[in-house]
């Protein structure tokens, strides 16, 4: 393990964030903050400094990157609007950053180009890290096992999961196996300038995953096909979902659809020394959240 400093991490009560934040004092990472905007409803390991404050908060966020080396950062934004500022400020305080990226960046491909929103969103922030003067790793996430928590409403209430593209194929990856790269990326030294695409070990249709949750909690769990504009309704009247992100959800899953078969990867266990975790692992490690 490399000379720490205190490292900062940003989203960290949410899904990846909470995970690193574990792992990082797991690992003997001591001087750990945590940035959140709800400090009281943290529920962090003990031992963790909790700071206030959000990314686009700025003063907040100078607050919290006083004495800070490295920071994790995850984008919580639709958009790259604020990158400039938020990537200045760390750089102005820290010498590394991890940044949890997205599987959707295409290499080779100028931020503004990139097929989808969400690619060109988190490219723009990966190339203003990357000429910010800061030692850097990005981690390219495939889809998170944990989106399927979007279906837990309806798995509570019947046997059923009803959506669009069912046939769609993703290599769904826990959030553990997400964190375990970034604490190696924030603690060891030889990560500097990679671009890491993780993946979980398996390829699975939205159909099959819920197959296996069904088989993890011994229901007969199906996936019933609904038209587009159906599919769109229901996000639409489900008050926990980002209303703003349904469009940009049904696009990316039309377009998975249309793509090749996606390619589970190796690197999470090439990092980590363990191999990544399945879906079926993710699911029971959350059953209680669809009972």
């Amino acid at each position: 393990m490399t000379a720490l400093g205190r490292i900062l991490v940003t989203g960290a009560t949410g899904t990846v964030g909470r995970q690193v934040v574990s792992q990082l004092l797991a690992a003997g990472a001591g001087d750990v903050r945590a940035l959140t905007r709800t400090p009281e409803a943290a529920r962090l390991p003990h031992g963790v400094e909790v700071r206030q404050g959000a990314l686009d908060s700025p003063d907040a966020l100078a607050a919290a990157l006083h004495d800070v080396t490295s920071v994790f950062l995850m984008w919580p934004f639709h958009s790259a609007e604020p990158v400039a500022s938020i990537v200045s400020a760390i750089a102005r305080q820290a010498r590394r950053v991890v940044f949890l990226s997205s599987g959707a960046v295409r290499d080779g491909v100028a931020p503004e180009q990139q097929p989808h929103p969400v690619g060109r969103s988190h490219a723009t922030v990966e190339r203003l890290i990357e000429r910010s003067g800061l030692r850097w790793t990005h981690l390219r996430p495939s889809t998170f096992a944990a989106n399927t928590l979007w279906w837990a409403g309806q798995l509570r209430t019947g046997d059923v999961v009803r959506g669009a593209y069912g046939a769609v194929s993703m290599t769904p990856v826990h959030e553990a196996d997400l964190a375990a790269v970034a604490v190696r990326a924030l603690t060891e030294d030889g990560h500097d300038g990679a671009v890491y695409a993780l993946t979980g070990p398996e390829v699975l249709t939205q159909a099959e995953q819920v197959h296996t949750i069904g088989e993890v909690l011994g229901r007969p769990t199906r996936w019933q096909e609904l038209p587009r504009d159906a599919a769109r309704r229901q996000l639409l009247a489900d008050d926990s979902f980002p209303h703003t992100f349904v469009e940009t959800l049904l696009d990316g899953h039309a377009a998975m659809l249309a793509a090749p078969r996606p390619t589970a990867t190796t690197m999470i266990e090439k990092i980590t020394g363990t191999r990544a975790r399945t879906y079926r692992d993710w699911v029971t490690d959350h059953a209680a959240d669809f009972r």
